[in-house]
């Protein structure tokens, strides 16, 4: 999870290659008006992001009751919305957040082609923002380290989770 530029789909792509397990797109799953909608530098509201945060979640479901394990990249910026992932999906759900400074991100984002989001939109998502409570067992990691070293973090977090929770 994190914002545009934060690296969701690079990490999450090596994520489920390292876990032998399907990866799922959270952009994917965006209805083309809402992809119009942030491609014209208009950010989404809560009406647009529920029925795609319902639709990701229920695929991501899907994939866990055929594979058993399955990565997805998803903004889900708000504690409200990786609760409805979670209602969505209907199994234990962990996230990874990525977290990238606004200058990195800016950089990342303007050096990024053929992709729908404008780096106008970066400072609604960055105000959109909330961090997680530690009650939510969200995992933080510095994103600025690369991707290889992030998938190495993370899957050995997720893996001592899993141990420990009989997942």
């Amino acid at each position: 999870m994190g914002v545009s530029g934060s690296g969701k789909s690079t990490l999450g792509a090596l994520l489920a290659g390292k876990l032998d397990c399907p990866f799922l797109e959270g952009d994917d799953f965006h209805e083309a008006r809402a992809v119009a909608k942030m491609s014209a530098g208009c950010p989404l509201d809560d009406d647009d992001r529920w029925p795609w945060l319902d639709r990701l979640g229920a695929a991501v479901g899907d994939a866990l009751a055929s594979r058993g394990l399955v990565v997805a990249a998803c903004s889900a910026l708000r504690r409200s919305y990786r609760e409805r992932l979670r209602r969505a999906i209907g199994a234990p759900a962990r996230f990874v957040l990525l977290d990238v400074s606004p200058d990195e991100l800016v950089r990342r984002l303007s050096q990024r082609a053929g992709h729908y989001m404008p780096v106008s939109l970066l400072d609604s998502q960055l105000a959109t923002l909330e961090r997680p409570d530690a009650d939510e067992g969200v995992f933080t990691l510095d994103a600025v380290a690369g991707p290889e070293q992030l998938c190495e973090i993370a899957h050995a977090w997720l893996t001592d989770k899993a141990l420990a929770s009989g997942h």
